[in-house]
């Protein structure tokens, strides 16, 4: 399938039928999203429009390969988990596609990354191995043109000297750390940032207690001295991501959307502002699955405005952008 056209979407008609196109491909040659689809009693000859299309459960990615493509497996992305459970994995076929939608949707949102002193506080991430968001700010620094930019695994000292230091030069500064770290960062130096993005990627990791998005934000804005705490919306079984620039309200990328399915009756898509499951269509995601059945609850508040608003009961803790309810 021509995969050159995923990322140049301009409205809703040109969404719903990329997607339906990539529904009629994916059915054909995902063996897995076939069964699935096949038992719900959809196939490319009776789905017509976007709410029609199955969602694959994302729990998939743990017991069976999902894969669209015949071409070798170039990169395998893991998900944290927690110990004893089993992680999701994504097996990518086209690195390139990854690359193109991270970078896209970052410049979409934010202007060129090269602008920005990408400094990374993701620890938990850099313990292990195949993390898709290690691969995406690896890129971010790499493509930066500050010297300063780079991981920060323990070093919290040197990285709140640096970013006080650049800040105050008015450089433009993107902090990127998962939420126990940040929060162990404002323990150890007070910040009044002027130039600053701050953005967490994610949870306690079993660091800290939980706790739910108001409460960590209203802690890193009186940390950091900002209005606002920027988030990311995204996952190992996902190759794009959603952005939030404050009150918890994330946007979408053009290859992207976020469908709400009423938890009562997972084949039905809810209207605005009902609360329910979160359906992803990813179409980066076009050599594995675009339609993903998530665990995380959210509302649609307006026209490409979201707000996540936790966990299904029993989900397993993930290394996605999420509190606890």
């Amino acid at each position: 399938m021509n995969t050159t056209n995923l990322f140049s979407i301009s409205n809703d008609k040109d969404f719903e039928e990329k997607a339906l196109e990539i529904f009629r491909f994916q059915y054909k040659n995902n063996e897995t999203y076939q069964r699935f689809s096949s038992l719900l009693h959809r196939n490319p000859k009776n789905v017509k429009c976007l709410e029609e299309i199955p969602f694959l459960p994302i729990e998939f990615f743990k017991s069976h390969q999902i894969l669209s493509s015949k071409e070798n497996i170039s990169e395998i992305f893991t998900s944290s988990g927690t110990t004893g459970q089993q992680p999701s994995k994504h097996l990518v076929t086209d690195i390139e596609i990854y690359k193109k939608s991270f970078r896209t949707a970052f410049k979409h949102f934010y202007g060129e990354i090269e602008n920005y002193c990408v400094l990374a506080l993701l620890p938990s991430y850099l313990e292990r191995k195949g993390s898709s968001l290690i691969y995406m700010a690896q890129d971010f620094i790499e493509k930066s043109r500050y010297p300063e930019s780079g991981f920060y695994l323990n070093n919290l000292n040197e990285l709140a000297e640096t970013v006080k230091k650049l800040d105050a030069e008015g450089k433009k500064i993107l902090l990127l750390g998962v939420s126990f770290a940040l929060l162990d960062l404002i323990e150890k130096s007070q910040f009044n940032l002027k130039n600053t993005i701050v953005m967490e990627t994610g949870g306690m990791k079993g660091k800290r207690k939980e706790m739910i998005r108001e409460e960590l934000h209203a802690h890193l804005k009186k940390g950091f001295g900002l209005d606002k705490i920027h988030s990311e919306y995204g996952m190992t079984e996902l190759l794009s991501q959603a952005y939030s620039k404050g009150d918890g309200i994330f946007e979408c990328p053009p290859q992207m959307k976020l469908l709400i399915r009423d938890p009562e009756d997972p084949l039905t898509i809810l209207p605005k502002q009902k609360n329910g499951g979160i359906n992803v269509i990813d179409f980066a995601n076009i050599n594995s699955c675009s339609f993903i059945a998530t665990q995380d609850l959210g509302k649609q508040i307006a026209e490409n405005k979201f707000e996540i608003l936790g966990r299904f009961d029993h989900s397993d803790i993930r290394g996605c952008n999420l509190m606890a309810l």
